[in-house]
């Protein structure tokens, strides 16, 4: 009996045994899902993260294009500005000799002229008279 009492439990134990091995193998097999899943979920954040580098750089580049013009430009406008600066500064060393030309002739010839007063137009170049508001100045002025 007692060989057929260990056959029995032999079977019983293999029974249980093979329960155990069949667990291991869906434990083994869920295990293994997971990390393939794990693994494509690292490989798309990781092509997420290389598309969204490539479009940083691009963007980066974008900025880098866009400011070296702006410099560009702020260089150009500087000059040009210097420029009307000296032009200015020439115009207004012109315009005190015609003054001074049309005080010698308001004191020789008694020729009674308005002589504006020049304003200094690197102080306050936005109260500087428009152009025209000069020459229409100069051109009443000679028509008394």
């Amino acid at each position: 009996m007692a060989s057929i009492q260990r056959s029995a439990t032999s079977s019983g134990s293999e029974a249980g045994d093979l329960q155990i091995d069949e667990r291991k193998r869906k434990r083994m097999l869920s295990n293994r899902e997971s990390a393939r899943r794990s693994r494509m979920r690292k490989q798309k954040q990781l092509e997420d993260l290389t598309d969204e580098v490539s479009r940083l750089q691009g963007a980066n580049k974008k900025l880098v294009e866009n400011i070296k013009a702006k410099e560009e430009a702020c260089a150009e406008t500087e000059a040009g500005n210097s420029i009307l600066r000296v032009q200015t500064m020439e115009l207004t060393e012109r315009l005190r000799f015609l003054n001074s030309i049309l005080e010698i002739a308001e004191e020789v010839g008694g020729l009674s002229v308005e002589i504006p007063d020049i304003p200094d137009p690197l102080l306050k170049p936005w109260q500087i008279p428009h152009p025209t508001q000069a020459i229409m100045a100069t051109a009443n002025m000679f028509l008394r």
